[in-house]
């Protein structure tokens, strides 16, 4: 988590930087693997030089970037558990419950799907 205590003690509301903490500590634990990596100013989780998913805070809610291809494969699941959503990212709202199953399932996915991805971002 060293990694990321700059950006998290930049979150302002000590909530929201308390459930941004527990949030990229679960991920960290989860997947011990990840690399953990600050790029545009966002925190994002890397594997073997490909991106993995990104997590960003914003004053009503933290968001999910796992791109675009994943958004559309779990799209239903996303919705079903109350998320609004784009085509490359899904928020979760600072009062919603985080769906660790759902998360974990996203970034399974992410891992296995770029096992062999020579790029950063899909093409």
């Amino acid at each position: 988590m060293e990694t990321f205590a700059e950006y998290v003690a930049q979150v302002d509301n000590p909530e929201h930087r308390d459930r941004t903490e527990e949030v990229l500590a679960w991920v960290s634990k989860k997947f011990p693997n990840l690399k953990q990596e600050i790029k545009w100013n966002t925190p994002m989780f890397t594997n073997n030089g490909t991106f993995i998913i990104g997590i960003d805070t914003a004053k009503h809610h933290m968001s999910f970037a796992p791109e675009e291809v994943t958004m559309t494969n779990f799209s239903d699941e996303i919705a079903q558990a109350g998320y609004s959503s784009t085509k490359g990212l899904f928020r979760i709202r600072w009062n919603q419950p985080v769906n660790y199953k759902l998360l974990e399932k996203i970034i399974k996915f992410n891992i296995q799907d770029k096992a062999d991805s020579p790029t950063f971002w899909r093409k």
